[in-house]
């Protein structure tokens, strides 16, 4: 869509301008909910620039081991640009196993841990969208829509948006029950099968997503069972809370 940012004689990647931004907006998120969830500012901050650095390095590298013709030749290209290239699922998964290995040689306390995370994570998946939306590697199918945007002379559905207003709802879910929160993980739970549900829907509007051999959509797989997943957790523990009071 818009791939670069022209000021002046200078010609910077809208991608890379989104991810720098977003990084001080995750690590921002996640120091103000560890704060008011009481939790230990320094350790959380600590944790989500570690998961940061591992998507990060991980994604790269993947990218790079599945593309090693386009890199044998040239090593510095693996270094530089940064700028595209990268296996996201793969950096999602590598951010998964570092949090959870500093978490457990920190002995933070887990479930709170995953509630103070949570904004951090839903603003790291809108960034990806919104850079997703500014370099144009995804679009939607076409549409008449009158929101829907030109790609290419092409009508689409803006379906890096609809992300972004999946993770803007799952944020003011968890701001609206910061207060109201009856048990540690609650609000990650809330949150993730909020946003869960969210892609869901939208990624029935994307016309490049992944697909399993039958044609069905990987993400809308894996969103699928994270709400179900989600949703039996928060019911279980609504069940054992109400057990347990007087």
């Amino acid at each position: 869509m818009y791939p670069t940012l022209d000021i002046g004689p200078l010609v910077l990647p809208t991608a890379g301008l989104v991810f720098i931004i977003g990084a001080w907006l995750v690590l921002s998120a996640s120091e103000r909910a560890a704060k008011k969830l009481k939790l230990n500012v320094e350790a959380t901050y600590t944790v989500v620039a570690i998961m940061m650095g591992a998507a990060f390095i991980g994604a790269r590298l993947a990218f790079v081991v599945m593309h090693w013709p386009a890199y044998q030749d040239d090593l510095l290209s693996i270094f530089w640009p940064l700028t595209s290239g990268f296996t996201w699922w793969v950096g999602v998964l590598a951010a998964v196993v570092a949090g959870v290995f500093y978490i457990r040689a920190k002995q933070l306390p887990p479930a709170a841990t995953l509630d103070a995370l949570a904004p951090g994570l839903i603003l790291a998946l809108i960034v990806l969208s919104l850079a997703d939306f500014a370099a144009g590697p995804g679009y939607g199918q076409e549409s008449s829509a009158p929101w829907a945007i030109d790609f290419f002379g092409i009508a689409r559905h803006p379906v890096q948006l609809y992300e972004v207003a999946s993770g803007i709802v799952a944020l003011v879910v968890w701001w609206r029950f910061v207060d109201r929160r009856r048990y540690e993980g609650q609000l990650f739970l809330l949150t993730l099968a909020v946003y869960a549900a969210g892609r869901l829907l939208f990624d029935a509007f994307r016309a490049n997503t992944p697909l399993t051999a039958d044609g069905f959509h990987i993400i809308q797989i894996a969103s699928l069972i994270i709400l179900l997943v989600c949703v039996f957790l928060l019911g279980r523990a609504a069940g054992q809370d109400e057990n347990q009071d007087p």
